[in-house]
């Protein structure tokens, strides 16, 4: 029996590597995605990575979507996560509001069997998807930490029912424990209002999973 030092030896990424060599690997496309994340991008760590990636995808084989929303794109590793788990004619619109991400996006959407079934869309998610006459069966929210509600308020009475949404950054490096954020701190305020407010509404059922920097699954009922 492992003794209580060589318990506390152990790392939080030692486990992360455990969990990494006990799941489906990310395949050779995404993982050399997420290096050029790394090399060519600011804030690389934003992109979704491997476990998060292996878990979108699942989720869109259990939840079988037709039409999939993200806000947020990014490098497009969460978008190609989830777009290997489609079926049929099924569909993913990604919207990034960063304009000099285009070409990088377009480059690894354009270069995976996927290509067919991403949108890419350019400009504000809060002006462009109220024009799309689109009913939603999943969606995924990881954009601008600041307008979690308002994402959430346009969102959902387009989604269908027992449709999905899934929010990241939900536990924002734990600074939603913090019981009076800095006033410039828009994005934990942000967080933790959108956090409570989904907590009250009885419209949804919602669970929080403690994955990366949270991970919030809400089932519109």
């Amino acid at each position: 029996m492992p003794s209580a030092t060589e318990n506390r030896d152990k790392s939080p990424l030692d486990l992360d590597e455990y969990i990494l060599r006990h799941i489906d690997a990310e395949g050779d496309y995404l993982h050399a995605l997420w290096r050029d994340t790394q090399l060519r991008l600011s804030y690389g760590q934003m992109a979704s990575g491997h476990l998060q990636g292996r878990l979108l995808k699942m989720l869109v084989q259990m939840i079988r979507p037709r039409m999939v929303l993200e806000l947020g794109t990014f490098s497009g590793y969460s978008s190609l996560s989830m777009a290997e788990g489609l079926e049929g004619d099924a569909e993913l619109h990604t919207f990034e509001i960063f304009d000099e991400q285009e070409d990088f996006i377009r480059k690894w959407f354009d270069g995976s069997p996927y290509r067919d079934r991403l949108h890419l869309h350019i400009g504000d998610a809060l002006q462009l998807v109220p024009k799309m006459d689109v009913r939603w069966d999943m969606a995924f929210i990881d954009a601008d930490k600041r307008q979690y509600v308002e994402y959430y308020d346009m969102v959902l009475p387009r989604m269908r029912k027992g449709g999905f949404i899934i929010a990241d950054n939900t536990l924002w490096y734990g600074h939603v424990l913090e019981r009076s954020p800095r006033e410039s701190d828009l994005q934990t305020k942000g967080i933790q209002l959108f956090n409570d407010i989904v907590a009250k509404d009885e419209r949804v059922e919602k669970v929080i999973l403690p994955l990366r920097d949270g991970l919030t699954l809400i089932r519109v009922k």
